[in-house]
Order: C-alpha cells, then sequence, then structure tokens
C-alpha cells in the first residue's frame, strides 16, 4: 500500500460495486509546473456558461439544485467546502459544496446558491457576484441537476456552520488538491456499462462524486487543460432561469 495515499482518505461510505478497476492519471499529471493563482480561476472562468451537462444522461426530471464554489486567496487559492452532518438521513460525513435545491422563493439558480450556502455555513453573500458557472451535473441519488456557481472571495471569510446540516467547515487549498497522492480514478462496472469516479483524498475525507467532478473542471479550467470526461453536449439544453 503507498504510504501516503494510506495517511488519507476519511470515512465517507463509498458504495464501490464488486467490479471495478483503476482509472487514469489525473488530466493535469504532464505538465511540469502544477499551480494555480487566482487570475487563472478568473481568466478561465470570467463570464462562463455551461458548455454541457456532466454526470449522467438527464431525464428531464431531475430537480435544480445549485452550489457555490466559493475561492479565496491565502498564499495559495482555497475552496470552502462542508462535511455532511452525521445526523442527516442521507449522505452522511460526505464532502461537498454549501447548496441545495431550488424553492419557490428563489428569484434565480444563483439566489438559490446564496440563500443555501447562508443556510449552512453563515456566509455573507450580499456583496458577492457570480464570476462564472461549471457544468451543471446530473446526479443519480438524489436525483438533481446541480448547477455550480463560482466566486472569488475577498479573503477568508467568518463563517458559522449550522450543526443540523453540517459537521465542519473545510478551507482546501488548490495546490494540495493537485498533488499525485491526492488524485485516484476509478471505473466502475454499473448495469449501463463502466463508468469513470474521481476521488480526492485529503487529509481526513474523500471527496467523490458530483463534488470532485466539479472540483476537477475547475482545476482543469485553470490549468488549461483538456478534459470531458461526462460530459453531454449543451445542444438543446438552456437554463429556464436568468442570472
Amino acid at each position: 500500500m503507498d504510504h501516503k495515499r494510506s495517511q488519507r482518505g476519511g470515512v465517507q461510505v463509498i458504495p464501490r460495486p464488486n467490479s471495478w478497476r483503476l482509472g487514469n492519471p489525473s488530466p493535469w499529471s504532464a505538465l511540469t509546473e502544477k499551480k494555480i493563482e487566482i487570475k487563472h480561476i478568473v481568466k478561465a472562468l470570467s463570464e462562463r456558461s455551461p458548455s454541457g451537462i456532466r454526470g449522467r444522461t438527464p431525464t428531464g426530471e431531475e430537480r435544480d439544485a445549485a452550489v457555490l464554489v466559493g475561492i479565496y486567496d491565502d498564499n495559495d487559492p482555497h475552496l470552502i467546502l462542508t462535511r455532511r452532518s452525521p445526523n442527516l438521513t442521507s449522505h452522511r460525513h460526505e464532502v461537498s459544496f454549501p447548496g441545495g435545491r431550488v424553492e419557490d422563493e428563489d428569484i434565480d439558480l444563483w439566489t438559490t446558491a446564496c440563500r443555501e450556502s447562508n443556510e449552512e455555513i453563515g456566509i455573507r453573500t450580499d456583496e458577492l457576484s457570480p464570476l462564472g458557472r461549471l457544468d451543471p451535473i446530473v446526479t443519480v441519488g438524489s436525483k438533481s441537476l446541480i448547477h455550480p456557481f463560482v466566486t472569488i472571495l475577498p479573503e477568508r471569510p467568518d463563517l458559522e456552520l449550522n450543526h443540523s446540516e453540517v459537521e465542519k467547515i473545510l478551507y482546501v487549498s488548490l495546490r494540495e488538491l493537485l498533488l499525485d497522492e491526492v488524485w485516484r480514478e476509478e471505473e466502475w462496472q454499473l448495469p449501463n456499462g463502466w463508468v469513470s469516479i474521481t476521488f480526492f483524498e485529503l487529509e481526513g475525507d474523500t471527496v467523490w462524486g458530483a463534488t470532485a467532478l466539479m472540483i476537477r473542471q475547475l482545476l482543469t479550467l485553470s490549468l488549461g487543460v483538456s478534459d470531458d470526461l461526462g460530459r453531454f453536449p449543451k445542444e438543446e439544453f438552456q437554463d429556464e432561469r436568468e442570472i
């Protein structure tokens, strides 16, 4: 067993099927310099709109949800993630971006991301604005179409977690996410064929699934690396809401 990898990962339950195998190295593994600065993120994401849907082919029955991909600089860009409360009925201990499903009072998806993030971690969103958007992701378990909004924070914010929903707030540097020992891809044999699953093994936590796919796209866009894993072309996909 790799010693560095053995010290990483968390208690998250991974529903790994009986038939699986290790996947590919990270899309940035061949780069001689793996460094991302805020200016790279701004250049890559400024006013970006979705170019397709990732995850699974949408059925049209998914409920819209939105998450806030908040980034601040502390000698290196950092992401704000949450570990879900163990008291929840589903997805206990899983790591995700703050956010949730659209409610009737939300005027648009950005409003949803801000409202849910404020409820979960107490972040003040009145002075925030969306930098750009990552591709929406279809999730199977929750039957959601998740819309990620990237925003740049002026500094690390003072946060107050909602203990009924969040167990812990994670501040994760992009430098750590780019480490070889943090990356893992697996290929799972599911009823519809082999599917690639992305993992980031942090100290004490495993990020996987939709959240890992969002982080993967954020990193590849910021590094200028091509990666179309699980992407279905936009074609007739259109948001019903304007931001």
